[in-house]
């Protein structure tokens, strides 16, 4: 709870059968979240067995893909404040303070993985995914003018329920690239956000996509492309 408010976090989990039971119990430690949602999306063997020995509410979307999984997560909880983050270890409970206390101000908080000091021994924020990221959001930040950005890929974030019933009936993304299409959506329509830093630890197992440089070089591709895509579409349907 925060300021009367209820707070939710979803966890969409694909392979992340040894980090979230962990997970689970280290942002309820937190002592701010009322519930935590975790969506099976065709998850590793295993792993509904290991959230069943947690407090948290466990439901199944056979759609593949981060979008959907997210997008179900939307569907199903109950609180005033969303949050969303992956159970891979690479996000800690403990800073869900930090989201919480910039709500009062603004309807949407990102969280930024490219702070130096912020990055963990071990974490997956190499030179090339760094940099990436950041460059991607500074193209956003470009095109669309708006305020500081310096993460375009980080997942860990909180929404507003009154921002999440204004953005979600846009949605049409189903895949890795929700999240910025969210983000998209949020910069477009001039819902009010921050951007703060976070710790980002070392993962605990492989991401099935950013595991791999090739994977993570064509994910970004796509990023960009996503980026001036959508630029042009609202450009055109301001002056046409």
């Amino acid at each position: 709870m925060w300021e009367g408010k209820k707070v939710s976090v979803i966890f969409p989990t694909y392979n992340e059968k040894d980090s979230i039971r962990g997970a689970i119990n280290d942002f309820f430690k937190s002592g701010l979240v009322d519930e935590i949602l975790v969506v099976n999306n065709n998850a590793a063997e295993g792993t509904k067995e290991e959230v069943e020995k947690t407090k948290a509410r466990q439901v199944f979307e056979t759609k593949q893909g981060y979008g959907y999984a997210i997008r179900r997560g939307f569907k199903e909880v109950k609180g005033d404040l969303i949050i969303i983050a992956e159970p891979d270890g690479t996000f800690l409970g403990k800073d869900v303070i930090k989201l919480l206390a910039y709500s009062d101000d603004v309807d949407v908080v990102f969280g930024t993985r490219t702070h130096t000091a912020m990055i963990q021994k071990g974490a997956n924020m190499g030179m090339f995914i760094k940099w990436g990221n950041w460059f991607v959001a500074k193209i956003m930040q470009f095109l669309f003018n708006t305020d500081r950005f310096s993460d375009a890929g980080c997942t860990m974030r909180l929404l507003s329920r009154k921002a999440l019933e204004k953005i979600e009936p846009k949605f049409v993304n189903g895949g890795s690239n929700f999240g910025l299409e969210m983000m998209l959506h949020i910069i477009n329509i001039k819902i009010t956000y921050l951007e703060v830093p976070l710790t980002y630890e070392k993962r605990v197992g492989e991401s099935s996509v950013t595991g791999s440089k090739v994977k993570a070089f064509i994910l970004g591709l796509d990023m960009i492309w996503l980026v001036f895509s959508y630029r042009m579409k609202t450009l055109f349907k301001r002056f046409f």
